[in-house]
This record gives structure tokens, sequence and C-alpha cells, in this order.
């Protein structure tokens, strides 16, 4: 074959493992030898294919946000309430996913990081930003459109929906169970 010789694994296979090996254990957790270990690839292998351990997590980051994509569709519900409530419920389905490890690789990944890492942190950090802003771009524009299911100003209900949802990361993470999970949403939807 020109170019070299072909890949003897799959790629898509081998990404999706190192994803839960770093869902798992966090970036910090993460050993070359354990990435190495899941992904059935010798360290050569595992560098020539993904790059450096930051390369193969900012890999990961970019999967794991495309599988949190229905999550994220929880916000074209009709009212800002309705969003909320669906964004908040959808993302305790999605961490506590016997599928996957518990919690959300991002936020799990954010507490375990060491100034050695700080790139990795502000990465962590952008996206948690990024997540907080959408939120808030779509309470803005249920505000401007006249919805008045919720009295909280946009980017105060951001914040709000975004300290719960990492909250409850965290919770899942630690085992709290599916059910209680979405009681907390319920009691967090009763505060609003």
């Amino acid at each position: 074959m020109a170019g070299g010789r072909p890949r003897e694994f799959d790629f898509d296979k081998a990404l999706d493992q190192a994803l839960d090996v770093f869902w798992e254990h966090g970036y910090e957790g993460t050993s070359m030898a354990r990435l190495e270990a899941a992904m059935g690839l010798g360290r050569a292998s595992l560098y020539a294919a993904f790059g450096s351990k930051d390369d193969l997590f900012r890999k990961v980051l970019n999967r794991y946000r495309e599988e949190t994509q229905p999550t994220a569709a929880a916000l074209e519900e009709p009212t800002v309430r309705d969003a909320v409530r669906e964004y908040l419920h959808r993302n305790v389905d999605a961490i506590t996913s016997p599928s996957h490890p518990h919690g959300c690789l991002i936020v799990g990944s954010a507490l375990r990081c060491s100034p050695e890492n700080a790139d990795i942190a502000a990465t962590l950090a952008e996206l948690r930003r990024v997540t907080t802003q959408t939120l808030q771009d779509r309470f803005e524009q249920g505000r401007s459109e006249g919805d008045t299911s919720v009295t909280l100003a946009p980017a105060e209900l951001a914040q709000y929906v975004s300290a719960i949802s990492e909250g409850l990361s965290v919770r899942a993470a630690s085992g709290v169970s599916r059910q209680t999970l979405h009681t907390i949403v319920d009691v967090a939807l009763r505060a609003l």
C-alpha cells in the first residue's frame, strides 16, 4: 500500500477505549501504561496514531462532546423551563449510564488537575464556560421571544443550571443513584 503499511487496529474503537480510561481516571490519573493496556497498542503505535497524551486527550474530548449532543438537544424545548428540566434530567441519564463510567469526563478531569497541567485545566474550564454560554444564549432567546416560564435573568439562570449540572456529575461519580439525582433535579426545578 502506498504511503506506508495500513493501521492494524480500529482507530475509532481505540479512541473510544481511551475515552473510557480518561473518563474513569481523569486526565492525571490516566497513565500511558493504562492507555496502552486498554487500547491494545504499544507506546510507539499509540504515539504514531494519536500523538502525545495531551493530543489523545483532546481527541477524546472532541469525541465526548459528540456523545453529549442528546443532552444539549434538550435546549430545543419550547420554553425555558422545559429546556432546563429536560437538560438536567437528560444530563442525569447520561452521567449514570451503565455503558460508561459515571460522572462527566470534563468535570471529573478538572477536579484532578494540578498546576503542571494548567493548559489542560484551561481547556476544561473553557469547555465549561462554553456550555454555560450556550445555556445563557438559549435563555436570552427565550426571554426575547416573551417566554416568562422562568423569571431569573438569563446569565443567573445559566450559572445556576451549570452549577447544578456539575454538582450532579460529582455526585454521580461518587455513586449516588440515578433516582436520587433525578430527585435533586426536581428540587432544583422547584427552586426556580
